[in-house]
């Protein structure tokens, strides 16, 4: 699941950085740190969905081990 939600994560960041500069809701050096803050948002799905990987690997390990 977690996977499915990167894609759209990300858009949603660069949709919302857009607007936030379209509309003139954050100056040109605001821009920068809302870029740093809407990223590394987009970054805590990526350790979310490369937890997820991990997690099933080991499941599968462990049902490997088994057999």
């Amino acid at each position: 699941f977690s996977l499915f939600t990167l894609p759209v994560e990300f858009d949603a960041s660069a949709r919302a950085r857009a607007m936030l500069e379209r509309y003139g809701l954050v100056t040109r050096q605001e821009a920068e740190g809302v870029k740093a803050v809407l990223d590394a948002a987009a970054l805590t799905y990526v350790a979310a969905a490369a937890t997820a990987i991990l997690q099933m690997l080991y499941y599968v390990s462990l049902l490997m081990r088994r057999r």
